[in-house]
């Protein structure tokens, strides 16, 4: 199946374009792929008028800070725990978090949410399970 159908998405950029979004990715420590989709699911956000202010290098950043404490959320199980380790990767973080005595959860996280939301050994934080993701099976 072509790329194009597999909702690929295929560009040029001048050099000058390509170092910009390289050492924007290098400072957010996040990939290409993750500022892009941003930048376009920040779109909806603008009026057509308001599209060339967003493009240009001279304009507020596309990504906006959200303030998370006032969102509502659908998950319904929340449980706190205390972090227990955080391994930094490129790209993604793995933060455990002891739930209960001898009880662990790991959850894999993009590094640059582990930095903003500055998750360090010993830490209380909170995870957030949504109920359509989480399976339970059995051996038989």
């Amino acid at each position: 199946m072509p790329r194009k159908q597999q909702g690929w998405i295929t560009f040029q950029s001048s050099d000058e374009e390509r170092k910009l979004l390289e050492e924007y990715c290098q400072q957010c420590k996040r990939t290409k792929t993750e500022i892009l989709r941003e930048l376009l699911r920040s779109l909806n956000q603008h009026s057509p008028n308001q599209l060339q202010d967003v493009s240009t290098p001279e304009t507020k950043p596309v990504t906006q800070k959200i303030d998370y404490k006032a969102l509502k959320i659908s998950a319904r199980n929340v449980l706190k725990g205390r972090i227990k380790r955080v391994i930094l990767d490129a790209v993604h973080s793995e933060i455990t978090l002891e739930i209960a005595p001898g009880f662990e959860l790991t959850s894999t996280i993009t590094r640059a949410s582990a930095e903003e939301l500055n998750l360090c050994e010993g830490k209380e934080a909170y995870a957030v399970i949504k109920s359509s993701n989480v399976m339970i099976a059995q051996d038989e």
